[in-house]
């Protein structure tokens, strides 16, 4: 079908028809492509086909042939060759722009496709039919491959290279029995990274330690004070300390704010929250204490349990707030949402593992292949203009 026919057609069909349609063009327009390649290459191996030449090659005829054509095989004679050795004998060879077309990484690629778009094991098949090797032991094979590749991939990063500002640790569980602990980091120039995580059954201490080790040997180092910025876990910011002894830790408030509110009535919620969105608008040290006294009024008397949840965060509360930075860095730098919109988006990715087996590497896989897929939608943090001035803080020390 030449274009002018693909137009006619396409204009005498139905949406779905025409898709169809052209994606049967296209297919037939690359598998020409690769017919008229493979000669080309005969021709110079062996010379024109009405004038051959006298080298050691000589065209052999055709036989059927399969290529493989966005993961899906494709019919096609393919043209044969032979070599004359020094012996007077000969083999075939077989020519580059044949193996090119049936390497099994289209294949890979596009099972791996299939699977990031939310595809099951089980289901590839049905997506792929024409493609082969897509039994869901062989999908299984591929995708264990591909996942060590992501590990690979996300544990291999220098973390030396970068000028980091922030970090970020959080929690998310896979199964209960399998949690892990995630860090993000955050450069002077407000890009942000996903830097490593540490499986474990809990937010222990061990696992915490484990994860601030394998980054400190990667690389990761700051020149100054840290800003850390934790969800409360003592273990997480026992771990931060025990590497960046100066580190500033801040307490994420929407954490915090959480936590309170389930210690009070449903009544006493939308003050609670005024409260807490006033917190997060005051710029330096002296508005943020005013705003958790009047949180601390607000408290006694209602539940016991809620201002001891308050005085249990101590200066972390407002650690970011004290080094009298811009207004503009409250809204990534208060609380650990950074993390959270990638667990948020780490979730969809991990949605269609039904089990996760802790015996096996299965988590980190599919847990290093999630993270690599969030991180492709990162932008730079807001209020980034005014990282400088928290640069500038951090290396004032403490009096």
């Amino acid at each position: 079908m030449n274009d002018c026919n693909l137009y006619q057609t396409l204009g005498q069909v139905s949406s779905g028809e025409a898709a169809t349609i052209f994606r049967d063009f296209l297919r037939g327009s690359i598998r020409q492509m690769i017919c008229e390649v493979m000669a080309a290459e005969v021709s110079e191996l062996c010379g024109p086909k009405h004038h051959p030449g006298e080298g050691e090659h000589f065209r052999a005829g055709t036989s059927p042939g399969r290529v493989l054509v966005d993961g899906e095989r494709e019919e096609l004679v393919r043209p044969r060759v032979r070599r004359v050795d020094a012996s007077g004998t000969s083999h075939e060879v077989r020519l580059a722009t044949y193996q090119a077309a049936v390497d099994p990484a289209q294949l890979t690629a596009s099972i791996v496709q299939a699977l990031s778009s939310g595809v099951s094991t089980r289901e590839v098949k049905n997506v792929k039919p024409n493609s082969p090797g897509v039994s869901k032991s062989n999908v299984s094979r591929h995708w264990q491959e591909v996942g060590q590749q992501f590990v690979e991939q996300f544990r291999s990063k220098d973390l030396s290279k970068e000028n980091w500002v922030v970090l970020m640790l959080d929690g998310i569980r896979l199964s209960k029995d399998q949690l892990a602990v995630v860090a993000i980091g955050i450069t002077a120039e407000g890009h942000k990274q996903v830097l490593d995580f540490e499986l474990g059954s809990s937010e222990s201490l061990e696992v915490s330690k484990d994860l601030m080790r394998r980054l400190n040997k990667r690389g990761f180092h700051c020149d100054r004070r840290l800003l850390a910025v934790l969800d409360g876990s003592e273990a997480l910011r026992s771990a931060v300390k025990e590497f960046y002894p100066d580190s500033v830790v801040q307490r994420c408030l929407v954490h915090k704010e959480r936590n309170i509110r389930s210690k009070l009535s449903k009544k006493h919620w939308g003050e609670l929250a005024r409260l807490f969105k006033r917190l997060r608008r005051v710029q330096g040290k002296a508005a943020a204490e005013e705003v958790v006294r009047e949180l601390e009024a607000f408290l006694k008397g209602k539940n016991a349990e809620s201002v001891k949840s308050l005085h249990e965060a101590g200066e972390d509360l407002i650690a970011l707030q004290s080094l009298n930075v811009p207004s503009t860095l409250h809204r990534n730098l208060l609380s650990t949402n950074a993390i959270e919109n990638s667990f948020r988006n780490t979730r969809g990715k991990l949605g269609r593992v039904t089990r996760f087996r802790v015996e096996t590497d299965q988590a980190t896989r599919w847990l290093a292949f999630a993270l690599v897929e969030v991180e492709k939608g990162f932008r730079r943090i807001s209020g980034h203009a005014d990282l400088p001035k928290l640069v500038l803080a951090l290396e004032r020390r403490a009096e």
